[in-house]
């Protein structure tokens, strides 16, 4: 089985390092015209320079604040304006760590705009063109905690949750356009994410980095954190051809840590 997506554009959130920037790299590597979103235009034009040209595909990149969701409304308003997306990554950086009654209502609404609001915004405006063009793939990266909360992640869990809901109604509606919804819960992989709910963690429990990585790998079945390149291969696949009747689903890739079904 070989993937080709020569021809099709692809708009990756958060892409300049950890999982979005695994994405990207290997969407360009079967032929996608990338688009890169990310605030630190440096790490952008960085990682513009390693995206695969091989296909004579042209890439690019938009200065977006996720944060700052009157600031990414208006830029990826615009940009929808002259472009297609045929391939559209949902993939933001998390909110910040923290227990339920460690959070006030503004947390909750600033967690709101980062992952939820900016996923429908973006997502409303593609399917537009996806729909005219009778494919798309919308593919929204999310997290374990959609089934299995955690307690220190009330914010994620929160969000996350409600995106992956919406991202199942959403599916339902546009299946006959031909395009596909699908939602990766993502288990602990080798980021920058990662590093730093270590150092969190390890902090509150008062044990080291080296150890508390430790225990956490010790409860992945797999014996290991991710690697960002696997990340990149699903959403490869489920960005191609191969999976066009793969829709409206939560797929797990998280070396068999959550144990609900």
């Amino acid at each position: 089985m070989k993937i080709n997506l020569e021809g099709k554009k692809a708009l990756v959130g958060a892409s300049t390092q950890g999982l979005g920037k695994a994405i990207a790299l290997q969407l360009a590597s079967c032929g996608a015209a990338i688009t890169l979103m990310a605030r630190n235009e440096e790490k952008l034009k960085a990682t513009l320079r390693d995206l695969d040209t091989s296909f004579n595909q042209k890439h690019g990149y938009i200065v977006v604040d996720f944060y700052d969701f009157n600031d990414f409304e208006a830029k990826t308003s615009a940009y929808c304006k002259h472009k297609n997306i045929d391939i559209l990554i949902n993939n933001t950086n998390g909110p910040e760590a923290g227990g339920v009654f460690e959070k006030n209502i503004d947390d909750y609404q600033k967690a709101f705009d980062l992952l939820f609001k900016t996923t429908c915004h973006l997502t409303l405006l593609a399917v537009e063109n996806m729909k005219k063009n009778s494919y798309g793939r919308i593919i929204n990266t999310a997290s374990l905690t959609v089934k299995e909360p955690l307690s220190n992640l009330v914010l994620s869990n929160t969000m996350r949750a409600a995106v992956a809901i919406w991202a199942k109604t959403l599916a339902t509606v546009i299946a006959p356009f031909g395009i596909t919804v699908n939602t990766i819960l993502t288990g602990l992989f080798d980021t920058e994410r990662i590093q730093q709910l270590n150092k969190i963690q390890a902090n509150t429990k008062g044990v080291s980095l080296e150890e508390n990585l430790k225990l956490m790998t010790q409860e992945i079945p797999a014996g290991r954190l991710g690697k960002p390149d696997e990340f990149g291969y699903l959403v490869t696949f489920l960005a191609s051809n191969y999976a066009s009747y793969i829709t409206g689903t939560n797929i797990s890739i998280d070396g068999g840590l959550i144990k609900s079904l």
